[in-house]
């Protein structure tokens, strides 16, 4: 028998914590909803955040407002209006829950909305910088339909599955950064410190070095005296060209280039096409027209050339055309996603073919990342050790040529 801590509600919203020994988790829920409680955090004594129970999870320590304390929000308040709970005493009792004052100072304006009479939408849209329109509108189409518990299982679902991808790509990336860093800061203080101190001992003899000697020496001298200018070049060059993705015409000139990019271009297509159809689905699953989902859709992917698209495939739904023949228009379009989606429009059941085309190509662009990092490791290895080959190699000729000199 173990000994668990347990975070739950009771029917009138008010949070209780305490210890309960069971074998297993599921022991715990199963004797809390014996003494009428809701579940809400579960954990081992011990474990700073503990293993959430399938639907509800540790809430929120940091300042800002993030995608995994939205995700957190979302299942829990899916969890208590499941459970029964009414929408306004669901909010109070998780307000009690959350640390970060940002967050916590947003729960309280929700609770305060609705029970000024607001709907649960108005109140999530006046805090757009927290909550999309994605989340939003489908907050909305649940309202309408009576099913908001059922909709806020569909967010939580989609929000976890993107926040998981997220998470592996920055994995997957995280090490091969690194190594980069460091190589760089390696051959920095390589060119600007040490290779200095070896042109100190050539510099009464430098027009006898080896070409590859002399070189190198020169390339480090230029480096140490006017590295910085190179430095705020580089600076006022990164300025200038992140002002100008900034405006409509250099944002769309950057997506463009994006998707041409030699193998990258690949890689960021499949990102942008399964981000397209999980949102598509999330929000069709959630009881949002087809209609307004292709328009929260554009606001939802992140390049603009496919938004374009997005819109003159709304338009052509519009006018009573299937989605398959302007997607396949727009160019961007794999042939097996739009193969799928035809057999989603065809059977009835779109929305579980888009989810199933995210799928895909989430495990397609899994499996592209992964491939690009395990050839980039050894490549920055590779290069690395070329650099300095080269280095050593040229320092050594350069010694040896001293034993050539005539004195």
């Amino acid at each position: 028998m173990a000994v668990f801590q347990y975070r739950a509600a009771d029917h009138s919203g008010k949070v209780i914590e305490g210890m309960i020994e069971a074998e297993a988790e599921h022991g715990v829920v199963s004797r809390l909803h014996e003494m009428g409680f809701i579940p809400l955090k579960i954990a081992a004594p011990g474990e700073s955040r503990g293993r959430a129970v399938p639907v509800s999870l540790v809430l929120f320590s940091r300042k800002k407002v993030s995608q995994q304390e939205l995700l957190h929000f979302t299942q829990e308040l899916s969890t208590l209006l499941a459970a029964g709970l009414p929408l306004d005493r669901s909010l109070s009792a998780l307000a009690n829950l959350v640390e970060g004052k940002e967050f916590g100072a947003i729960m309280r304006r929700l609770l305060e909305g609705v029970r000024a009479g607001k709907s649960f939408s108005a109140a999530l849209a006046e805090h757009p910088e927290v909550f999309p329109r994605l989340y939003v509108n489908m907050v909305r189409a649940g309202e309408a339909g009576g099913i908001l518990e059922n909709v806020l299982r569909h967010l939580a679902d989609y929000l976890e599955r993107s926040l998981s991808l997220r998470e592996e790509l920055k994995s997957a990336l995280t090490y091969p950064f690194l190594l980069a860093a460091v190589a760089g800061l390696s051959l920095v203080v390589l060119f600007i410190y040490v290779i200095p101190k070896f042109s100190l001992i050539f510099k009464d003899v430098n027009q006898a070095l080896p070409w590859m000697s002399r070189l190198l020496i020169d390339f480090s001298d230029g480096l140490s005296s006017y590295g910085w200018i190179a430095l705020l070049l580089a600076f006022v060059a990164v300025i200038g060209g992140a002002f100008y993705i900034r405006s409509p015409e250099g944002r769309l000139e950057w997506d463009r280039l994006r998707l041409r990019l030699w193998v990258l271009g690949d890689l960021f297509t499949k990102l942008e096409v399964a981000r397209f159809s999980r949102t598509l689905a999330a929000l069709l699953k959630g009881g949002v027209p087809l209609l307004d989902a292709l328009g929260t859709v554009q606001g939802v992917v992140g390049n603009r050339l496919l938004a374009r698209a997005i819109a003159q495939v709304q338009n052509k739904v519009r006018e009573g055309k299937g989605m398959v023949g302007p997607l396949s228009e727009s160019g961007f379009f794999p042939s097996l996603a739009l193969q799928m989606i035809a057999v989603g429009e065809e059977t009835g059941r779109l929305e579980g073919m888009l989810a199933n085309v995210a799928d895909h190509y989430d495990q397609e662009v899994k499996r592209i990342t992964k491939r690009l990092t395990s050839l980039l490791e050894p490549a920055l290895i590779l290069g690395m050790g070329l650099v300095v080959g080269t280095v050593v190699i040229s320092m050594l000729m350069a010694i040896f040529s001293i034993n050539d000199l005539p004195f």
